[in-house]
C-alpha cells in the first residue's frame, strides 16, 4: 500500500449518508481525520455513498455492484466529485485503501 501511495499527498472527503470525514494523506499514510461538515477544509476529491451501500461494499465478498467504488456510482449508491484526474492518477491506491475494511472484517 505505501508503495502505491508514496506520491499521494492530498485531503479527500468521504461522506457517508450526511456524515462527512476529511482524510489527509501524506505519502500514502492517513495522518489526520477530521469530522465535518466544514466549508473551510479544502479537499481534492470526494466519495459520497449511502451507509448501507458501504456496509455491503465492506463485506468479505460483496454482491455485484457493491464490489467497486465505480459500481456504487453506477447503481446510484454513491457519487464522486471534485478533481477526478487526481483520483484516476491514484486509482489503484484509493481502491485498495477503501477495500481495507474488507480485510479487517468491518461490516
Amino acid at each position: 500500500m505505501l508503495r502505491l501511495g508514496r506520491l499521494f499527498n492530498e485531503t479527500i472527503l468521504i461522506e457517508v449518508d450526511q456524515d462527512e470525514f476529511y482524510l489527509t494523506f501524506e505519502k500514502g499514510r492517513v495522518v489526520e481525520i477530521k469530522e465535518g461538515p466544514s466549508k473551510k477544509l479544502p479537499w481534492r476529491f470526494a466519495l459520497r455513498a449511502k451507509g448501507d451501500a458501504l456496509r455491503e461494499f465492506w463485506q468479505p465478498l460483496p454482491k455485484p455492484g457493491f464490489h467497486d467504488i465505480f459500481g456504487l456510482v453506477k447503481y446510484g449508491n454513491g457519487s464522486i466529485d471534485g478533481d477526478i484526474l487526481t483520483l484516476i492518477k491514484n486509482l489503484q491506491y484509493f481502491k485498495e485503501f477503501m477495500a481495507l475494511g474488507r480485510k479487517e472484517g468491518f461490516s
